[in-house]
Order: C-alpha cells, then sequence, then structure tokens
C-alpha cells in the first residue's frame, strides 16, 4: 500500500528543501500565514524548473472566507488557465455558498476548467456545517483530493470524521488529513483514519513546540528537510496491523 506525503512550500527553496526530504509532492502558495493564497507566476516556473516531483498550485484570490465575487470566482478562472501552461500537476482550490456549503456550481466549472489536471478541495471543507453533505457535493464536482483536519484545529482531534469520510469516500475520493500532521503523530492519524495521502507544513520541532518564532526579513515558515525525511520515512515503512 502507497502512502503519498504532499508538503507545503512557499519559495523555490522550500519546494527544493521538500522534494529533497522525500515529499512526494508540494502544495505551492504565498502568504501561508493567511492560509494561502495562489502565488506568482514567477515562482510557478521557477519552482517547475528546480523540482521533478508534482506541484498541486493553491488557487485563492485572497485570505479571510471562501465566499467570493464574481471578480474574484474570474481571477480565479484565469489563475487556472495561467497555471495550466506552467507544467503544475494539480490545482487546490474551494468555494461556499453563504450559508458555508458547498458552492457546486462554481466548483464544478473550476475543475472542468482545470482538465485534466489533478483537483483538492481545500479546508474550506472544515467550515461547512454537514460535512458528508460537503463530501458528497465535493465528490459530484468531481474532485480527486479532499484536504480537511476532520473539522477541528488539528487533524489528530478530527481523526474520527476523518476515518469516516475515508470509508465513505472509498473509491471514489482521497481523503487527506492536514493540519499539525508531523513526524511525531503521523503513526497515530495513519491508524485512525486509514487514509494514504497525508498534508503537512514539515516545521521544525522547535517551531511546533513554540521555542522559536517568526523572524521579521525570513520566510513565514520554511519546511525542516529532515522533518519531511522522517514523515516520508514512516510511511514508507509503516505495516498494516
Amino acid at each position: 500500500m502507497k502512502y503519498t506525503l504532499e508538503v507545503i512550500a512557499d519559495s523555490v527553496a522550500s519546494a527544493i528543501v521538500a522534494e529533497e526530504g522525500g515529499a512526494d509532492r508540494i502544495e505551492l502558495l504565498a502568504n501561508f500565514q493567511e492560509g494561502g493564497v495562489t502565488p506568482s507566476y514567477g515562482l510557478i516556473a521557477e519552482a517547475r524548473k528546480h523540482i521533478s516531483i508534482d506541484i498541486h498550485l493553491m488557487i485563492r484570490p485572497r485570505g479571510g472566507d471562501f465566499c467570493y465575487s464574481d471578480y474574484e470566482f474570474q481571477v480565479m478562472e484565469t489563475d487556472i488557465k495561467e497555471a495550466k501552461k506552467l507544467a503544475v500537476n494539480g490545482v487546490v482550490f474551494g468555494i461556499l455558498n453563504a450559508d458555508k456549503t458547498v458552492d457546486v456550481t462554481r466548483n464544478s466549472r473550476l475543475v472542468n476548467l482545470a482538465k485534466p489536471l489533478k483537483v483538492t478541495f481545500h479546508r474550506a471543507f472544515d467550515e461547512t456545517p454537514d460535512p458528508f453533505e460537503a463530501l458528497a457535493d465535493v465528490i459530484n464536482i468531481g474532485a480527486d483530493h479532499l484536504l480537511t483536519s476532520g473539522q477541528e484545529v488539528e487533524a489528530l482531534k478530527g481523526a474520527s470524521l476523518i476515518s469516516e469520510l475515508v470509508t465513505l469516500g472509498k473509491d471514489k475520493i482521497s481523503i487527506m488529513p492536514g493540519a499539525g500532521v508531523c513526524s511525531g503523530n503521523l503513526i497515530q492519524l495513519v491508524q485512525k483514519t486509514g487514509a494514504l495521502e497525508y498534508h503537512s507544513s514539515a516545521k521544525p520541532l522547535a517551531m511546533r513546540t513554540g521555542s522559536i518564532g517568526n523572524t521579521t526579513g525570513q520566510h513565514s515558515f520554511q519546511p525542516d528537510m529532515q522533518e519531511v525525511h522522517d514523515m516520508k520515512l514512516i510511511l514508507t515503512n509503516y505495516k498494516h496491523g
């Protein structure tokens, strides 16, 4: 059984670190502290030049909520069209209605526009009022992956719901736990959720424990190569009990 490790990257340097640590793909974005927005085309193009693993690109015009104006939706459409020219492998997005249900119409339009790229519906899912209805909607729009923390602050706390989603989505969509995923809890997540894909920022231990803070002038985060390596090793060596 093959497991996949996706690592967040917000620069060419962090993309290289993720690949060298053993990540299977990156989620490329900008403004990590805002939850991620679409990066510049320059960053996308340069990242593609320097790494060979898959790149899944965040398509998000701004931080904040996931209910977008017509103009913002048009920006998302344009970003997908342009991204397809830059040899990325997938796109990541999520649009909600005002009541926080999944906007089936708009998401479907973006899925169709993105083809043949893979599509991940991101953690906008975790704001939906009914996760099972939302899962059905995300499957119906044609998404390939669903990134979720199980509607909790961290994926480990939401492991029970994630496990249910994995079961319901089997053979229809890949459920990918994300939020707080690290080498210290990865085995627990594998055992509790049964998911085959995992999403992580791969922060250094000191940053995860609050021992260090952000420094002005530096990236808001940088994946730690050893942490990426450790997580990949856990997934590679894990034996089902």
